[in-house]
């Protein structure tokens, strides 16, 4: 299983990618972000809960002392990250608001310092470069269009630093010897819960329960976009550091540019687009380049 786990992580930001194809329709059908976001979590929540409920019942235990793990998994992690998210994306653009999102690899180092003492290394901190600089040509900020308002740039910052802690929430509890699955299903089931306060349901359940074909969309939608990508994610980061995997995780945006390209026609940035997605890719290659401890002069950890 160590030996997937880059595999787990890049999967899991490919499916995440691919999160725009299901947002469309839905926006299309008169959703609020919110209320996708609801339709999202809440239907991913139930899937997972009944999986455990099959697979491993004693997953469902956790201690009321770790709680909070928890609640900021789902709450600041997957809820108001996403809401900050669709934020910036109205009140700036989508370039800007997905190159702003991926300031989070820089928070993951920046609180795995803090909290867990991981060492910075050459291959971390040329990654790290490497991957923001070719999500900015990706996406059209370098090389493309600029659009950005005070409120957009503070919302996409503040969706970076929530998607971060995704990795910091789930490192703290795997440290406390948490299943993988466990913190996936408390992270989804607290964000449904933080959803369905903030959202009007009624509509959503309108649009899932339409016919049969909406009901199977809504399935799907949770599955690809949610949980499969975070049960991959969680699995990731067992195994490796939690600045790695938030680097890796950086095909994201490549992948939702390419598919914006390829399924709906929207240009790319020519030539930036294609060099960006190369070098997110090299900086994945990158990340898993082991130096000799001697060879970094920022710490004495591999990357």
């Amino acid at each position: 299983m160590k030996k997937l786990a880059v595999f787990f992580v890049l999967l899991a930001g490919t499916l995440w990618g691919c999160i725009g194809i299901f947002v469309r329709r839905y926006n299309a059908l008169g959703l609020s972000s919110m209320q996708t976001v609801a339709v999202r979590m809440v239907i991913a929540a139930i899937l997972f809960a009944l999986f455990v409920l099959i697979y491993k019942r004693r997953l469902f235990i956790i201690h009321l002392k770790d709680i909070w793990i928890f609640i900021g998994s789902g709450v600041i992690s997957v809820g108001l990250f996403t809401y900050c998210y669709f934020s910036s994306i109205e009140l700036s653009s989508l370039s800007v608001a997905a190159v702003l999102l991926y300031t989070a690899p820089a928070f993951v180092m920046l609180f795995s310092l803090i909290f867990f003492k991981e060492k910075m290394t050459i291959p971390k901190a040329i990654s790290l470069v490497l991957a923001v600089l070719g999500c900015a040509m990706t996406t059209g900020v370098i090389g493309g269009t600029l659009s950005v308002t005070l409120f957009g740039f503070l919302f996409g910052l503040e969706s970076g630093i929530c998607y971060a802690l995704y990795s910091i929430f789930s490192r703290f509890a795997l440290n406390r010897g948490y299943e993988p699955f466990t913190i996936t299903l408390y992270t989804f089931l607290f964000s449904a819960v933080f959803c369905l306060c903030v959202t009007d349901i009624r509509p959503v359940v309108k649009a899932v329960f339409a016919d049969w074909g909406s009901a199977g969309y809504a399935l799907l939608f949770a599955l690809v976009s949610c949980v499969l990508p975070y049960v991959f994610y969680t699995l990731g980061l067992k195994y490796i550091a939690s600045s790695t995997a938030s680097i890796i995780a950086t095909v994201e945006p490549v992948v939702a540019t390419i598919i914006g390209a390829v399924v709906f026609s929207e240009p790319l940035n020519v030539p930036f687009g294609y060099l960006g997605v190369a070098l997110v890719f090299l900086s994945v290659v990158l990340i898993n380049i082991k130096l000799p401890s001697k060879k970094a002069p920022f710490g004495k950890g591999s990357c």
